[in-house]
């Protein structure tokens, strides 16, 4: 049986909203809040180790010296140091 390609930070963030739009209804019997939270929760999860990633991929920029030679900068964001 061939394996299920993972969602994607989008997909997922966007599964979250619709889930968080129902939790905030206030409408949903009990069983399926239960249901929707447990989801919410594996899903905030996935995200914020999608964006911990990415965060870790831009720590270190690259730019390109007027001599052509390309040199690593951390990236420091306003306000963070």
């Amino acid at each position: 049986m061939p394996r299920k390609k993972a969602a994607s930070f989008e997909e997922n963030l966007q599964e979250l909203e619709k889930i968080v739009d129902r939790l905030e209804s206030g409408e949903a019997p009990l069983a399926e809040v239960m249901a929707d939270y447990t989801r919410g929760m594996e899903l905030s999860g996935k995200c914020l180790e999608a964006l911990k990633k990415a965060e870790e991929q831009m720590d270190v920029l690259l730019a390109e010296a007027a001599d052509g030679s390309v040199t690593e900068q951390e990236l420091v964001i306003e306000g963070e140091r």
